[in-house]
């Protein structure tokens, strides 16, 4: 990660709680689609909203899923300095989304006889416990095998910003 004149690049830094925030959203959003579909349309119908908004949406919406635009993130390719390719994306979201539909699955088939939904998170915590380890980059581990980044940006929505104003107004307004 480092210039072509030797001097690190820098990029700034996402917090850790805002970029959990922003793959919840998008999780959330597929697991909604996902469930429209009956009993045998579930798993192909998340994998294509999965598809569709952290992949297809990213390239077309400067680097910015749904829950990264609410959240003012984006994913970039820091030797290009840009949005990562298509193939490069789809690499990256193959491996968060396995995780996500790990998930997914847990939470549908969810009863109290059912100790998958237990077991179902451990590969989305080692692929995201390597960006808690990371101090100059922050990068989980499908961002280290496909050489991405995630950094912060002014474009978006800034929705924690706007939540954080709304519960200090209504903490005024107790007082």
């Amino acid at each position: 990660m480092r210039s072509d004149s030797g001097s690190p690049r820098r990029f700034p830094r996402v917090p850790h709680d805002r970029r959990v925030a922003a793959f919840a959203i998008d999780f959330g959003a597929a697991s909604l689609l996902g469930s429209f579909g009956g009993a045998n349309a579930v798993i192909p119908l998340f994998i294509i909203a999965w598809y569709g908004l952290r992949v297809i949406l990213v390239v077309k919406n400067h680097g910015q899923s749904l829950g990264s635009w609410a959240l003012d993130i984006k994913v970039l390719d820091p030797r290009l300095r840009s949005v990562p390719g298509l193939l490069t994306l789809t690499q990256r979201e193959a491996i968060t989304g396995l995780g996500s539909l790990l998930i997914f699955l847990g939470l549908v088939n969810l009863s109290p006889a059912n100790g998958f939904v237990l077991v179902a998170p451990l590969p989305l915590l080692v692929d995201y416990g390597f960006a808690l380890t990371d101090n100059e980059f922050r990068q989980a581990w499908h961002d280290r095998i496909t050489g991405t980044v995630v950094v912060q940006t002014r474009r978006g929505y800034s929705l924690d910003i706007k939540v954080k104003k709304i519960f200090a107004q209504v903490g005024n307004r107790v007082k």
